[in-house]
């Protein structure tokens, strides 16, 4: 919204999915500026590759530039979301931004990461996010990431292998 010098509210679909950081998959197949795709903005005088690329860097690197002016970790965002969450698993509002979810299906299995997510009084439903080969690529590739994290924590004896998650709850397969 800055950068275009409109409203934010007129930027709609902004989405990021995977893990945190350079894991990161910035999807801007998903976004629009003031009803036009940003895919159809990148690479125009509007918004050069090169311009593209150091926001989409900018994003990445939100939380670590957060940490850095701070001094330390924020828990303010992270706070408010919970409640909002709270408030839409007790009937409130629907909760519909990309959240951390268990996933076990598909390409991407046993593992916690961002992904499109509703959260209301029914529970959680997410689904697996659509869009470029390339965003769906640093999706990929952030799942592999994470999976490695997570075996690498199984390893150490903190997790128990993922055959027996369902011995700690029934409802993972």
């Amino acid at each position: 919204a800055k950068w275009f010098r409109i409203q934010p509210s007129k930027i709609t679909g902004c989405r990021t999915y995977g893990g945190h950081g350079e894991q990161m998959a910035v999807f801007a197949s998903t976004t629009r500026i003031d009803g036009k795709p940003l895919t159809e903005i990148i690479g125009t005088d509007q918004l050069s590759d090169t311009q593209w690329q150091e926001m989409r860097q900018r994003v990445v690197q939100g939380g670590k530039h957060i940490i850095d002016l701070r001094g330390r970790s924020s828990f303010q965002s992270p706070s408010y979301l919970s409640i909002e969450m709270i408030a839409a698993s007790m009937g409130g509002a629907p909760f519909k931004w990309p959240a951390g979810v268990y996933v076990a299906a598909g390409k991407f299995n046993h593992i916690v990461m961002a992904m499109e997510t509703v959260i209301d009084r029914n529970g959680v439903r997410y689904s697996i996010p659509e869009g470029t080969a390339q965003e769906e690529g640093e999706l990929k590739q952030s799942y592999e990431h994470l999976s490695k994290l997570r075996d690498e924590v199984i390893q150490m004896g903190i997790l128990p292998p993922i055959h027996s998650w369902h011995e700690l709850n029934p409802n993972i397969r």
